[in-house]
């Protein structure tokens, strides 16, 4: 199994970058974990306080329960993924079950920044961004998506958003394997990713079918 991270700002395109992933390999070979899944649930504060929440800070993350999910699937079994709702900022009670597979994309603004999870990725990946086009799809995307205003997507990005990716999210880059500026549009970059991955699984394969004919 590879189990491929994939970090970046808010709005740089993490999520075409992975699509595009997924269009290269189909019939089930690469199931993807994103991050946003594994908040933590707030059940014990009310709305009004768990609506100020900043989730881009690390401590927003339940990032045991992802590594130990990470390490369930490198042994073959299948794990129940939690839903996270960014409406009530709540877990649900319904879970996805994810079967393991032969490429595992971890996906999420953090990932790079625990070190026990960086620890579980063969290979890491940034996606970068001029923060201007960032904020550009943060807005369209929490309007959309999120139900809020635009005043209260630019007080949000300014508190929260802005202070936590230059603290948490850049510094973060310096451990990636693989930078792909320009965000989800850069085709150069995502091809090189795609070659790299259908390199490690081909020498897997290789390895697997060399002690198949030892035994």
């Amino acid at each position: 199994m590879l189990i491929v991270g994939i970090a970046g700002g808010t709005g740089c395109g993490k999520t075409t970058v992975v699509n595009k992933i997924l269009d290269e390999f189909p019939n089930k070979q690469v199931v993807v974990i994103p991050q946003d899944s594994y908040y933590k649930d707030n059940r014990e504060i009310s709305l009004e306080e768990r609506q100020k929440i900043n989730f881009d800070h690390p401590d927003s993350l339940e990032f045991n329960l992802l590594i130990d999910h990470l390490k369930q699937l490198k042994k073959g079994k299948s794990i129940e993924m939690p839903i996270y709702s960014y409406l009530t900022c709540l877990r649900a009670k319904e879970t996805i079950t994810i079967k393991p597979a032969r490429v595992v994309l971890v996906e999420g603004i953090l990932i790079l920044a625990d070190p026990g999870l960086r620890n579980m990725l063969d290979i890491k990946v940034f996606v970068d961004a001029d923060a201007d086009d960032r904020l550009g799809r943060v807005i369209q995307r929490d309007i959309v998506e999120r139900g809020r205003s635009v005043l209260k997507v630019l007080e949000r990005y300014h508190d929260t958003v802005k202070p936590s990716h230059l603290q948490f999210i850049e510094p973060s880059k310096r451990y990636a394997d693989i930078i792909i500026p320009g965000g989800g549009e850069n085709q150069v970059g995502i091809e090189v990713l795609i070659t790299i991955i259908e390199k490690h699984l081909l020498k897997n394969k290789t390895q697997k079918n060399a002690q198949q004919h030892k035994s």
